[in-house]
């Protein structure tokens, strides 16, 4: 046992040192390693520049602008990779009131004061006793559920709808197609400096008259886009109770104003049979005249005859010979 004893233990001793050495080189090479990463990002924050960690995307980044907010007491500024959402919304709201001007002011005074706008007002009477209005209004996306709540407040609301559209890939469409645009125009012009043939300088005039004008319809698509999701669209109609509808008839028509119409058809009806009447009446005085004159000169043709015919009877009688 002593000489299986005496064998083990160097045996022991140089695998425990080799252990040992091993563990320590992992040490050194890991203490490295770490130094340099440490100062590395170190640099790299000194830099700005410090790259996100893999599936931590702007982590960096954004910690280091949160940093700087918060020294600086402001709050950090977006990620630049955060692309903005573009939205049009509209709704259209009917309201019924009980006085339709007033109701027009306060819609105006709602919207002016949101920072919007009255695009269009359309004021009607009908039957020279209700009034309706009509008006479009154009308010800021961020009061656009403030005023919707305070338009449908004012009076009985009838029907509001309402409608948001997401028109964020078309703004960035029309905005990457514009700098293209832009691009292409520039070659155009650097072209026409270096041409020196009139011939290509006036197909480089019409190239870029072409492309100045796809320029200016993109930058009118921007313009229209950018006012349709910075101000959104409220359409607003205005009515009175008991307003006749779109045909000017009475929502509920009773018995009285059946009989009201009935009566108008009854005198508009008389009216015509006056104004046919009075229109043939020439034509049937004639008529009537030219058959009393007929019948006359018929009685008289016929009495003549009788008394022609009279004599020759009586003479008729004298000849014949029964009578000598």
């Amino acid at each position: 046992m002593q000489g299986n004893s005496g064998i083990d233990r160097p045996f022991v001793r140089g695998r425990a040192v080799l252990v040992a050495g091993a563990l320590g080189l992992l040490l050194a090479v890991g203490g490295c390693g770490a130094s340099g990463d440490s100062s590395g990002s170190d640099a790299k924050a000194a830099d700005g520049k410090a790259a996100p960690r893999e599936g931590f995307a702007d982590e960096g980044g954004a910690t280091a602008s949160q940093a700087d907010g918060k020294a600086s007491g402001r709050k950090a500024a977006p990620k630049p990779g955060a692309a903005a959402t573009h939205v049009i919304r509209t709704a259209a709201l009917s309201v019924e009131v009980k006085s339709v001007p007033k109701a027009v002011a306060a819609a105006r005074a709602a919207a002016e004061g949101a920072g919007g706008l009255v695009a269009s007002e359309n004021t009607e009477r009908l039957d020279d006793t209700y009034e309706t209005s009509h008006l479009v209004l154009r308010v800021p996306q961020e009061r656009f559920g403030e005023v919707l709540r305070e338009l449908s407040g004012s009076g009985k609301l009838l029907s509001r709808t309402s409608n948001a559209k997401d028109v964020t890939d078309q703004v960035v469409d029309v905005g990457s197609r514009i700098a293209t645009q832009r691009a292409s125009v520039a070659r155009v012009r650097e072209l026409m400096d270096e041409a020196e043939k009139i011939s290509d300088v006036v197909a480089l005039e019409g190239e870029l008259s072409s492309r100045q004008s796809e320029l200016e319809a993109l930058l009118a698509q921007q313009a229209s886009l950018k006012d349709r999701t910075s101000l959104a669209t409220v359409t607003l109609d205005l009515t009175p109770p008991n307003a006749p509808d779109d045909d000017g008839e009475e929502e509920d028509p009773g018995f009285l104003d059946a009989l009201g119409g009935g009566w108008d058809a009854f005198v508009t009806m008389l009216r015509w049979i006056a104004v046919a009447f009075g229109a043939a009446f020439p034509f049937l005085l004639t008529g009537v005249l030219a058959v009393v004159v007929w019948r006359v000169l018929r009685k008289r043709r016929a009495a003549r005859r009788a008394a022609a015919a009279v004599p020759a009877r009586t003479a008729g009688k004298e000849g014949s010979p029964g009578a000598s």
